[in-house]
């Protein structure tokens, strides 16, 4: 068998797939992010499994789809012991380090990894009983309104700066212990998962002085935006001269510029510390993601939990010019979850039988005719996005309005179309499809109705 290749696994938070120069973003500085992109192989139509952050990242872990994996809004987390691409590789002889956050509330804080650096490494009271519940209070159960958030976005340093520049002080740790520890002469043994994991660009909207400087007057923020008519799609807007001045979007769009130019000096911190212990970096699988978008005011509306495009859709890199040559473009659908499967088809690991996962590996290889070009996103216990080629289907419960977008007719995604003649066969198929994931032919009937009647208005969980 040949040598498995190490992985390092990059991923940020709320980042949006066209705030980054390899998108085409001729305004924000990402020079590590776009010489990866280069190098590597981007999928332009990349999906989270959930556009709210536990089920993203739970679902990324295990593979699954949300249903799949039970983790459909904040708070859920996987079963302890559960199946993660973490626990697979490291049952085949990797070790698998992480640094940052993987939003785990359960009392199963490791969930596969050997080694976690630094973190979150906090359990909710929801999983601590009743008295818990009563007394204590959750770390991070307090954030501002996202009015609040925009009129004190800024200079400054947030919690999600500092978090960060420790994960990465902790990382490169790592990786001088793991490589060459002058002290122990040590060698490696073992191949190597490691992941990287920030929380920029997250909220609050914070970077330094001279980042928010240089953004201030470039950025184009987005300004009187029409919000799209839909009980769900139309929640969380700020109406600029209403709930926040012109101005204060301004700041707030400057310093998320500024957080993703951060977080590309952090990942080039790791690199160059690779680079420094000796590691080729084409010998490396290099994989960056985040676990959804961040809407920041387009459709007037801020943060995630929607279908739209910049809060659904991720930026994928994944670098492996050995096996796969550089510089190319997928613009099938893919998800978040088919990282389990392609990780282990990469380091020559069995996939475990139960996921929703599929490997990437032979679109990389060049097989899209074979590809089924389908993605899911879902949360809530009912609201759910299918993609299939260009249309988006979503579906928001028997109360709301079912919307259809035809991306390369309308990629402003301003004209539901879901009534228009043209779509019925299409519409048709995606209700067929809702059925199979919603409920499966084997599925109780009961739980039709109370998930119906868990989110009767598909309203937001968080």
């Amino acid at each position: 068998m040949s040598k498995q290749p190490n992985i390092l696994f990059l991923m940020s938070d709320e980042h949006r797939p066209d705030v980054a120069g390899f998108a085409g973003n001729s305004v924000v500085r990402t020079p590590v992010l776009d010489k990866l992109a280069k190098d590597g192989i981007v999928f332009t139509n990349a999906y989270t499994p959930s556009p709210i952050c536990i089920p993203a990242r739970q679902c990324l872990m295990a593979g699954q789809l949300p249903r799949t994996a039970g983790c459909e809004k904040y708070g859920d987390d996987l079963p302890p012991g559960s199946m993660t691409f973490a626990r697979q590789l490291a049952a085949h002889g990797y070790e698998a380090a992480v640094s940052g956050k993987l939003h785990h509330m359960g009392t199963d804080q490791m969930q596969g990894w050997t080694a976690r650096i630094s973190g979150d490494m906090q359990i909710s009271p929801l999983y601590l009983g009743e008295r818990a519940m009563s007394s204590r209070k959750a770390f991070a159960g307090v954030k501002w309104s996202d009015a609040k958030e925009i009129a004190r976005a800024g200079v400054g340093r947030g919690l999600c700066v500092t978090h960060d520049e420790y994960a990465v002080q902790g990382a490169k740790q790592f990786i001088e212990d793991y490589f060459c520890n002058p002290y122990y002469d040590r060698e490696q043994t073992h191949p190597l998962l490691l992941k990287v994991s920030l929380l920029q660009p997250h909220y609050p909207y914070f970077t330094s002085e001279s980042k928010f400087t240089y953004y201030l007057n470039r950025v184009e923020p987005y300004l009187h935006e029409p919000v799209f008519d839909h009980p769900f799609l139309s929640q969380r807007q700020i109406k600029a001269g209403k709930d926040a001045t012109e101005r204060d979007i301004r700041r707030a769009t400057a310093a998320y510029y500024g957080m993703v130019e951060t977080i590309d000096d952090l990942y080039g911190e790791v690199l160059d510390a690779l680079v420094h212990a000796g590691q080729d970096l084409d010998d490396w699988i290099i994989v960056y993601t985040s676990d959804h978008g961040e809407m920041l005011g387009e459709h007037g509306i801020w943060e995630k939990q929607k279908f739209f495009e910049a809060s659904v859709r991720v930026p994928l890199i994944i670098r492996y010019p050995k096996a796969f040559g550089r510089g190319r473009l997928i613009e099938e659908n893919v998800n978040l979850c088919d990282l389990f499967a392609t990780l282990c088809d990469l380091a020559g690991v069995p996939v475990p039988e139960g996921l929703d996962s599929r490997s990437l590996v032979p679109l990389m290889e060049g097989g899209q005719a074979s590809w089924s070009n389908e993605t899911i996103s879902q949360f809530g216990g009912v609201n759910l996005m299918i993609k299939q080629d260009h249309l988006k289907y979503q579906y928001y419960g028997e109360n709301m309005p079912e919307v259809l977008f035809d991306l390369q007719r309308n990629p402003e995604e301003t004209l539901n179309v879901l009534e228009d003649p043209e779509y019925a066969e299409r519409v048709e198929h995606f209700r067929r499809r809702r059925a199979e994931l919603a409920f499966g032919p084997d599925a109780d009937p009961a739980y039709r109705n109370a998930g119906y009647e868990a989110n009767p208005r598909g309203l937001d969980p968080a």
